[in-house]
């Protein structure tokens, strides 16, 4: 993979911006030395994009970076945001590995920062990333992007942005005032990597009753603690707010006629994010006749959204369920790879005559 890097400078000084650079260079190459062998492609890759102005100055949760293969003709996009508990601003890390998978297979990746709990509650998060889409669509002639073929990817908490994101599709109550207005922040295809969804039964579900989270977290009553990202993101514990949850539950808004097909991935031993959440928006889709799969990894816990495509032993025993308007299949073997995310892509980007944008 040739890479091209530019790093609009005026977003930072010009020492910090050569070193962006060189990092994004190094990881991109890393993550494509490890891939197997594939016909060489020419990415342009632009760093440190604001979609809409710094908000607290000076942090990065409204930033993005862009991967772009040269191609004759505009590219479909997908948007990768990467979790964090929402504890971090960080939501770009992870997508030059997501490029160095998709580039290659003609699709353009976007890396979308948005703010953490600290810089804002929720709705500000959801606001983010719909800001980001309609900026990724007003400029899609400037970067080469097809604005009719956007996907959007993510883990954990971004796996909860992917999916409130593709739910939540030209809803206008919901646009919020982030970025550019007036393009549409619907999504064509979503996958979601083990995400939150109804926060309030999260607590029940936890395979080893929460002891890692409450570790990992320093906190005494898991997802219901005053200090748990939960309770972070919405302002509230999150057993006193019940309305606010709802309103970030994901499942809330399933039904709405821009969601778009939905490939899910959630291993079973997860102790952050219990593998029941994505349970409940697999089986709230079905209900709803949208189109989806959920791929189950009985030996995967959290953060091996990248492992569950390429590490045998985090692969080891997942099974697949799809439903296609409303009709639920059997449980089959499968052993998911990167092509089986490409292929979701492929056939979801090229059927959108049947939905809204």
């Amino acid at each position: 993979m040739h890479l091209r890097i530019r790093t609009p400078l005026g977003r930072l000084p010009r020492a910090l911006a050569a070193a962006a650079a060189a990092v994004a260079l190094i990881t991109a190459t890393a993550a494509t030395s490890t891939s197997p062998a594939r016909a060489a492609v020419d990415v342009e890759v632009t760093k440190n994009l604001a979609y809409a102005p710094a908000q607290p100055s000076g942090t990065q949760g409204h930033l993005l970076d862009l991967y772009v293969p040269r191609a004759d003709r505009p590219l479909p996009l997908v948007i990768f945001t990467s979790g964090s508990g929402w504890l971090a601003d960080s939501g770009r890390t992870g997508a030059d590995k997501v490029a160095a998978q998709l580039n290659p297979h003609g699709y353009a990746v976007a890396g979308v920062a948005i703010r953490s709990s600290g810089q804002a509650q929720f709705p500000a998060q959801l606001y983010d990333i719909k800001g980001a889409i309609r900026w990724l669509r007003a400029h899609a002639t400037t970067y080469h992007l097809d604005p009719d073929r956007v996907a959007i990817m993510g883990d954990s908490s971004g796996g909860w942005t992917t999916a409130m994101a593709a739910v939540t599709g030209n809803i206008p109550a919901l646009e919020g005032d982030v970025g550019p207005l007036g393009p549409s922040s619907a999504v064509q295809a979503a996958v979601p990597f083990y995400p939150p969804t109804d926060f309030l039964q999260m607590d029940a579900h936890m395979p080893d009753n929460c002891r890692a989270f409450n570790s990992a977290f320093g906190l005494t009553n898991c997802h219901s603690d005053a200090r748990s990202p939960e309770s972070r993101l919405l302002g509230c514990t999150i057993t006193a707010c019940p309305d606010k949850v709802a309103a970030a539950d994901p499942l809330t808004y399933v039904g709405n006629r821009s969601t778009p097909p939905f490939l899910i991935l959630h291993g079973e031993q997860d102790t952050i994010v219990p593998y029941h959440q994505s349970r409940l928006l697999y089986d709230k889709l079905v209900t709803a006749g949208t189109d989806v799969r959920l791929i189950s990894f009985p030996r995967a816990g959290h953060g091996t959204n990248f492992a569950m495509l390429s590490d045998d032993a985090t692969r080891e025993g997942a099974y697949e369920e799809t439903a296609h308007e409303g009709q639920a299949s059997s449980p089959r073997p499968v052993t998911p790879t990167w092509q089986t995310v490409i292929s979701f892509l492929d056939q979801s980007l090229s059927a959108l005559s049947a939905r809204s944008h």
